[in-house]
């Protein structure tokens, strides 16, 4: 098994209720690919580095998952479908960092 670590973000004209069940989605989609998800984090509406769609903030959730290394390829196809995914990136690490991260520290 891999180690990975995966930030999604959404889109900022998500309501609570909608970003919860797209969170839940992409977790029911990691788990149907035989992904163990270690931990989580929310790190919240965040500014963007720079504009995707026009969007200047942005929702970020990360995990920190352990899975099979196809898993970033069959994960894609399904992720690329959602209309809420603003961007997301899959990283595979040697180690997971320690939780919680600095960005859930300086949450905004």
């Amino acid at each position: 098994m891999n180690k990975f670590e995966v930030v999604v973000i959404f889109s900022p004209d998500l309501s609570t209720t909608i970003l919860h069940k797209e969170i839940e989605i992409i977790k029911e989609k990691l788990k149907s690919q035989s992904a163990k998800i270690i931990s989580e984090e929310n790190w919240g509406l965040r500014d963007l580095s720079y504009s995707i769609n026009k969007f200047k903030k942005a929702f970020y959730t990360f995990f920190q998952i352990e899975a099979a290394g196809t898993i970033v390829k069959e994960i894609s196809k399904e992720l690329n479908q959602s209309e809420n995914l603003i961007r997301y990136i899959f990283i595979n690490v040697k180690n997971h960092q320690e939780l919680p991260t600095k960005l859930n520290y300086e949450k905004k």
